[in-house]
């Protein structure tokens, strides 16, 4: 089991965004495919408090339930990428 859990759903294009950096830092990571309806993301809303996705979770670094496709990457980049001293 990886440390980053990804709540995810197909076709989704911010999804997407967050997979594509997470293959590009080439981290292994689980997926958790969320239902289409809002009502039924259960899981995904008692990690986030919310049911938008993309959301994940990284228990090396304690994080949890961290939302918003843009944050995610930048979170990524900055602890995971390249330039990390």
């Amino acid at each position: 089991m990886a440390d980053i859990t990804l709540y995810d759903l197909p076709g989704c294009p911010f999804c997407a965004m967050v997979r594509t950096k997470l293959d590009e830092l080439d981290l292994d990571y689980d997926t958790i495919e969320v239902p289409r309806a809002h009502s039924k993301r259960t899981k995904v809303e008692q990690v986030s408090g919310q049911t938008g996705v993309p959301v994940i979770t990284d228990e090396a670094t304690g994080v949890d339930g961290m939302p918003e496709s843009s944050d995610i990457i930048e979170y990524l980049e900055e602890t995971y990428g390249d330039d990390t001293a």
